[in-house]
């Protein structure tokens, strides 16, 4: 599988680039860089034409369900789904074609990791059917803590080595976006890659800061071949320089 994974991300309905931190339940309009003229399933069809496997598609608020159908539709088992995924929608998502299904609020509620979620959830999926989205901010600690809803909400669970091991057992990877640095296109978050590396013990799927080949050889090489990465507003396809399929020929020819 290509290190390059792609993304659809859904906001009302449209793919949207949208700065990650901006995001919020109060009704204002986020902070959006890109609103693309092509539906979810014409970048399915793209993604699937070239068998860029593992990319997902994220529902971020209501809205969305029509448009992440259809993209699962052009590409069946060839796209995770993440955004209000729950025990009682799981298997309509992986019959509507979904590869692996992402979740963060339903198994983080009121700040605390609620496993009784996690377990009835692992029950319909399976750990190579499910995604475990750790997206996470930087406390004034200094501890990166796992944040839901939009990314607006802090947990209480820090990501170090010990909640890494402990949620691998549930998971066949973790995606996680810096949203610090989400949709910014100005660097990636290196202490957080470091950290990845160090202590993940399955496949990580790395988010946030991207703007360039020297950021993308950055997470290759810290990775050791475990760390894959999404790419979003820096690419050409949604209105960045960074060229599309200069990249994904960068990521066939990549063997770590």
């Amino acid at each position: 599988m290509s290190l390059f994974r792609p993304c659809i991300d859904l906001h009302e309905g449209k793919v949207k680039q949208i700065v990650g931190s901006t995001l919020s339940d109060s009704g204002d309009a986020p902070e959006t860089n890109f609103v693309a003229g092509h539906d979810a399933a014409w970048y399915a069809e793209l993604y699937r034409c070239d068998k860029l496997t593992g990319g997902h598609v994220i529902k971020l608020g209501p809205g969305n369900d029509t448009a992440a159908k259809r993209a699962l539709a052009a590409w069946p088992g060839g796209l995770q789904i993440g955004g209000g995924i729950n025990c009682d929608n799981a298997r309509e998502w992986l019959d509507a074609g979904a590869a692996q299904l992402i979740v963060t609020s339903y198994i983080f509620s009121d700040g605390e990791l609620r496993l009784d979620n996690l377990a009835r959830l692992f029950d319909i999926t399976g750990r190579d059917r499910l995604v475990l989205d750790l997206s996470c901010r930087r406390r004034e600690d200094g501890n990166y803590c796992i944040v839901t809803d939009r990314w607006q909400k802090f947990t209480t669970t820090a990501i170090k080595a010990e909640t890494l091991a402990f949620l691998s057992d549930f998971a066949c990877e973790f995606l996680i976006h810096a949203v610090d640095v989400e949709g910014k296109q100005a660097g990636i978050d290196e202490e957080l890659l470091a950290l990845l590396a160090d202590s993940s013990p399955i496949p990580c799927v790395y988010a946030g800061g991207i703007s360039s080949f020297g950021d993308i050889g950055k997470i290759e090489r810290a990775g050791r071949g475990k760390i894959a990465y999404t790419v979003g507003s820096a690419l050409d396809i949604f209105g960045g320089n960074l060229s599309y399929c200069e990249l994904v020929a960068h990521a066939a020819g990549f063997r770590g």
